[in-house]
Parts: structure tokens; C-alpha cells; sequence
């Protein structure tokens, strides 16, 4: 949780109800039990990939300055572990 306020997650994600984008646990429960989450996941939020908006635009996600990969993994698996 930490991770996701320094990186600035939270401007837009929130944790139970959305904002400008999907809460964190919409997203969790959208790959819960799923092969290959946290492989989407690290994907999604160290390439930059372009993310729908809901006026239909589209823009890139910002990307994770941390290159902590044990930090990253720890974001992750807490979004994860959300319900």
C-alpha cells in the first residue's frame, strides 16, 4: 500500500469505489484466481500500455519508478489480495 501512494496509484485508483479509474478491488477480483496476474499486472504497470478511459479515450499508464522488484512484487500481491 505503500508503494501505491508514493508511486501515485491512488490519484486514480481507489481502494473500494472508483474514481477516475477502477477501484483496486475491481481489479482484484478481475484477475483473482487467474494464471499469469501478476505477470499482467508487473506488465501493465512497467510498460506503459495504453488504458481506456471512460469517455473513451485513451491515454498510457504511468509508469512505476520503483525498481525494486521485491517492492513491486509486494504492491502487486496486496492488490491481489484485496476483496
Amino acid at each position: 500500500q505503500a508503494l501505491a501512494k508514493k508511486e501515485g496509484c491512488l490519484k486514480c485508483h481507489a481502494i473500494d469505489k472508483k474514481k477516475e479509474a477502477k477501484s483496486l478491488k475491481e481489479i482484484s477480483a478481475k484477475y483473482k484466481g487467474k494464471a499469469g496476474a501478476e505477470a499482467t499486472l508487473l506488465n501493465h504497470l512497467t510498460s506503459g500500455e495504453k488504458v481506456k478511459l471512460d469517455d473513451g479515450t485513451e491515454e498510457e499508464h504511468k509508469i512505476i519508478k520503483s525498481k525494486d522488484k521485491a517492492e513491486v512484487s509486494n504492491m502487486i500481491q496486496w492488490i491481489l489480495s484485496l476483496k
